[in-house]
């Protein structure tokens, strides 16, 4: 068998067995089939496409190629979230403590930003001291002690999606859906995590733009989760504009942490007091998701939320006064830049693809696996989707490295907006929920 035949099989459209799979991810992973050939076989697939037997082989050989988490001995029912990427996407970092909060362990292994869409380890990296590689042991001591434990890939969990990750991100492959689904529930399966809620993002700011796509990738997520013998079920959320307000990995960062002391963006709150009671509701702990998003509630209004993001911080190495004081600790761009409406109207579009494009622009991103990102640079919209503005209203603030990069972003978002002359109304954010026997 070669690696070659493997490529040209699927280059015309031919459908993979598991032995060919199975190859092909083996002998990536132990580095003899080189980087060229790897992103030869990924553009391939994005062009071809895969069958759901073949996305479910590759999951499976993708999770297989290293160590498999067993959590089971920390604790019955340890749940996860994953978001399929998005633009202002801090889900993770408010959510997590939310439910962990409210007494449901919550172990994920996380990933850094592809393309345009921004990446949770990337966002907390942005606190001092804080740090992902976590190594098995100190993954399960602090979910067990703290209840909330957010790492790296270790080499040995799921090491082909490690470098296949970092390989789409430089290779213009990030959007296949099969590679998308199998990187996710790769990471899923191998992770340990037995309760999984899945993000599944739709919109000009999403690597699945249209509902079809978007539930399609949600299904097939699905489908190999349960196969696998995990609970879970799938939400699709709207990535048409930002989430949030803040699009870069200290803003976004400050913004979740805002979130958590009960001063977070309307559109933000409410997702992650849907998700977290959706989550809670799948793990038993409530009765229905309305239950779980009560007990949300009431982890978010005591501050017991921000303890446990506080206590997840520290034990991972990070300053826990972040919680109080963000600005002072997190990085602070130099230049600070107000775009003002060219006009009066109702916003009718903030496209989010071209905001998280200017975020990776300003150095917030990578064009290379190797690149070195800008922790301090991003936008902050004042004016979401439905708002009414008049011309010379700020519509977002550039924070950016040199006033050079500032007009740049500024010609560049300009081009993401849209006005109407008649009222707005926002996007739902809640596009719909696959449905789930646990609920």
């Amino acid at each position: 068998m070669r690696a070659v035949d493997i490529i040209a099989k699927k280059r015309d459209g031919g459908e993979l067995n598991a032995a060919e799979i199975d190859f092909f991810i083996q002998g990536y992973t132990q580095d003899k089939i080189p980087d060229y050939q790897a992103a030869a076989w990924c553009m391939a697939v994005l062009l071809q496409g895969m069958t759901t037997a073949e996305t479910t082989q590759l999951t499976l050989a993708m999770a297989q190629s290293g160590r498999q988490l067993d959590l089971s001995d920390v604790a019955p029912l340890v749940a996860d979230k994953h978001s399929t990427g998005g633009v202002g996407d801090k889900v993770t970092l408010a959510l997590g403590p939310v439910v962990a909060a409210a007494g449901q362990p919550v172990g994920k292994m996380s990933g850094r930003g592809l393309g345009f869409s921004g990446g949770t380890l990337d966002k907390l990296e942005a606190i001092p001291g804080w740090r992902c590689d976590l190594t098995e042991a100190q993954f399960k001591q602090q979910l067990r002690q703290v209840g909330l434990v957010v790492a790296g890939q270790t080499q040995d969990i799921a090491p082909a999606d490690k470098k296949l990750y970092a390989l789409r991100d430089a290779t213009a492959t990030v959007p296949s859906l099969p590679l998308i689904a199998a990187s996710v529930m790769s990471k899923k399966l191998a992770a340990g995590a037995n309760v999984i809620l899945l993000d599944v993002k739709v919109g000009s700011g999403a690597f699945m733009e249209t509902l079809a796509e978007a539930t399609e990738l949600a299904e097939i997520m699905v489908a190999i989760g349960r196969r696998a013998g995990r609970t879970l079920t799938a939400r699709i959320t709207d990535m048409s504009q930002p989430l949030g307000r803040a699009v870069g990995n200290a803003l976004e960062t400050q913004e979740a942490i805002a979130t958590l002391r009960g001063e977070g963006p309307p559109d933000f709150t409410a997702l992650i007091l849907e998700e977290a009671g959706h989550l809670l509701a799948l793990c038993g702990r409530a009765a229905d998701a309305a239950a779980g998003k009560q007990l949300a509630e009431q982890a978010l209004a005591s501050g017991a939320a921000l303890a446990k993001f506080a206590a997840f911080v520290a034990a991972q190495g990070g300053d826990p006064a972040v919680v109080e004081d963000p600005t002072r600790l997190l990085p602070q761009a130099p230049v600070c830049h107000a775009l003002r409406s060219p006009r009066s109207g109702f916003l009718a579009a903030a496209n989010a693809r071209i905001f998280g494009e200017t975020a990776v622009m300003l150095g917030g991103g990578r064009a290379r696996k190797e690149d070195v990102i800008d922790h301090s640079v991003g936008v902050v919209l004042h004016a979401k989707v439905g708002d009414a503005v008049h011309a010379g209203d700020p519509l977002c603030t550039i924070h950016a490295r040199t006033q050079a990069e500032a007009a740049a972003a500024t010609a560049r978002l300009l081009t993401a907006y849209a006005w109407s002359e008649t009222p707005v109304t926002p996007p739902a954010l809640i596009k719909h929920t696959l449905p789930s026997p646990h609920l």
